[in-house]
Formats: C-alpha cells, structure tokens, sequence
C-alpha cells in the first residue's frame, strides 16, 4: 500500500445486499419511482426479477432500459467489473444517459466482500467510481433467524453502512426489538429503519462515504461514527456468553415459525470496537501489520476503517478495508478537529481488539528502536 490522494469527483456506487426474500427487489422497485432516484443506473442479475414494465421507456440493447425515471437499468450478464466498464464507455459515447450513481443489487447468497473488493482494486474501476454505501435488507419476520443459521446474513449486515428492516409491520413489537438490538451490536454504526414495501427516502441511503458530494468536503466524523463504539468493546467484544440475553418472549414467536434458537448463532462471533492510538503510529509499521493480518487472519477482518496519525505527517490518512482487501489510503487535507489520535474501527469475527492493539502497537515499538538506534549511530 502506497499513500495516495482521493478523487472525489467520482461517479458514486451502491450496493444492495441481503439475504433471500429480505426485500432487496422491493426496496429497489421503491427507489427508482422516486423522483431523488433519476440519473442513476441500476445493474442487477436478470430483469425477469425486478418489475420494470410501468417505468419501461424504450430497450436501447439487449441488456439496456432507459426508464422515465431517467434511470438506466443494466442486466449483468458478464462479471461485475466488465458490467461497469461497458457502462461507463456507452455513458462517455452518448450511447446512454449520462448518470451520477449507480446501484448494484447483489443475490440473495451472495458474500459482498468480492463486489467490494472489486471496486476497491480494480485500476479503471476505482479511477471511474466510488463505493458509496452498503445498504444491507434484513427481514422483520424471519431475520434473527437467519442471523443464527446463515453466516452470509451476518456478513451482509456486517459490512453495511445502512440496515432496513424490512417486513416491520409482519412483525411483532419484541420480535423487532431483538433483531434491532442484535443488529446494533453486530455493526454499532449503520442506522437502522425500519421500512414497509421498500419505501424510505434515498438520501437516507446514500453519501455515506468519506467524501460528502454535498459539502464538496472529507466528512471523517460521519464516515467513521467513533461514537457508536464507545461501550462496544465491553457489550459486545468477542461475546460468546451473550447467547441468552434475548428477549426469551420472542422464542414462542419463533417457535410458531419453525426456528429454534441456536446457541451458536452466527453472529455472537462477531465484535465490533474502536481502538485509539494516543502516539502517532509509523506507516511501515500499519503495513506491515495489515500485511500480517490479511494474510493470516483476513478472512476474521469484516471491516476496517479508520483515520491516522502518521509519523512526520501532518495530515491524518483515512484507511478503508474488507476482510483482506485494503482500499488505497487516502492522505486528508486536514484533521477535522482537535483531536488528531489515531482511530481505527473494525469489526471481526472470532478475533478481539486486544491482540489487534499489541501487535500494531509492537511493529510500531520496533520500528521506533531501529529508528533510535540509526539517529543515535549516525550521530
């Protein structure tokens, strides 16, 4: 990893993730008869699972609708990088209208690490476009227990920058109030709502990002929300003695649907923390540590975001990760506030912060010897 400088004037990305039946093609249908939701392009698996007919203007080519919404509706037939390519060179020939976002709604099964990772890495990709937000549907009725049974329901709430419960007025009062609080602990700092038929305003989904197309600015204190892990580390760090503290008044509800409770749910194997850094870290030493730990543990790294304090910088570099695939670093104008410590956000499964903390903090230990050892010898 090299340091490098944001391109902020990047065409925004979406993706939509979620287990099956959770709602993705019904919040998708929702979004486009909104009138926020024009200049944007859609991509999604086969059109025969999104019903398009009522916004359908005129078929440009075999895989592209032009709707009156003024989106553009892409059906992916190829993989994820080759779809967004030919987007983008029919979008720069004229061939479509031009769009300012696009959504990408994944399957049901799907892990979104590798949709992520191919738009954290790929060169043209990354220079064209720019994750945005994962918004992750979850279903009212029936996902705590997909959270128990499905290690993809957890990963897909894991990794989301904003989570819709869907199905809410299914499901009972108590039945929603255990999710929402399981959800939380899984991922303290996405937004939870609550949403019937798919219908919730866009821009409570989208500029979730570093970079705000609003403020033309690096909005560090939304983008990394510090302040949703500050109890965490103790509620929810690597907490396997938390399997009976739901709402034992759900599992009639459950029971009623055919799903018993499993005491080795998906999800208890999962923490999410804040680590502060009060000294500023050595950028050879963070690599070498995200070096180390993507290799040998990168499948227990879900996510990482953070904001550091480099050594003989004066700018603090944001840091962005799913699982063993870094983003490249971006090097920030200027601190957003007074407080210039190192923050680093992850969320992990089976893997807690204190062996996080010890290793980067002796990587940046040795480092400092041998710097020492160097002045003191050049001296």
């Amino acid at each position: 990893m090299a340091l490098g400088t944001e391109q902020n004037e990047r065409i925004a990305v979406t993706v939509i993730t979620g287990f099956l039946g959770s709602g993705k093609t019904t919040l998708l249908n929702a979004l486009l008869a909104h009138e926020d939701m024009h200049n944007t392009a859609v991509l999604i698996n086969e059109f025969g699972e999104i019903g398009l007919d009522h916004l359908l203007v005129q078929e440009i080519s075999e895989d592209v609708m032009l709707l009156n919404s003024g989106c553009i509706c892409c059906s992916v037939r190829g993989d994820l990088i080759n779809g967004l390519r030919d987007l983008f060179v029919r979008r720069v020939r004229g061939e479509v209208a031009a769009f300012n976002r696009v959504v990408i709604e994944t399957t049901g099964l799907a892990d979104p690490a590798p949709i992520l990772h191919t738009l954290m890495t790929d060169p043209l990709l990354t220079n064209k476009f720019r994750l945005d937000s994962v918004v992750s549907t979850v279903d009212g009725v029936y996902g705590n227990g997909q959270l128990d049974d499905h290690v993809e329901s957890v990963k897909q709430a894991a990794v989301a920058d904003r989570i819709l419960i869907t199905k809410a007025d299914l499901a009972t009062e108590e039945t929603l109030l255990t999710l929402e609080e399981r959800l939380h602990k899984l991922n303290p700092a996405a937004p939870l709502y609550r949403v019937h038929m798919g219908q919730v305003e866009p821009e409570k989904l989208f500029n979730a990002g570093l970079y705000n197309p609003l403020t033309k600015s690096m909005d560090v204190q939304k983008w990394l929300r510090e302040e949703a892990y500050a109890d965490s580390a103790t509620s929810h760090n690597h907490a396997h003695d938390d399997d009976h503290h739901h709402d034992h008044s759900n599992d009639e509800h459950e029971h009623r649907h055919g799903h018993h409770h499993d005491v080795n749910r998906h999800d208890d194997h999962i923490a999410s923390f804040c680590l502060t850094f009060d000294e500023p870290l050595h950028w050879d030493a963070f690599v070498t540590w995200a070096e180390i730990f993507t290799q040998m543990r990168g499948e227990n790294l879900l996510r990482i975001k953070g904001i550091l304090n480099l050594v003989g910088e004066d700018c603090p570099v944001a840091i962005h990760a799913v699982q063993h695939i870094f983003h490249p670093p971006a090097t920030l104008p200027a601190w957003p506030n007074d407080d210039h410590r190192s923050k680093l956000i992850f969320i992990t499964r089976d893997l807690g912060p204190e062996v996080i903390r010890e290793s980067l903090l002796q990587l940046n230990a040795a480092i400092d010897e041998t710097s020492g050892a160097d002045a003191h010898h050049q001296a």
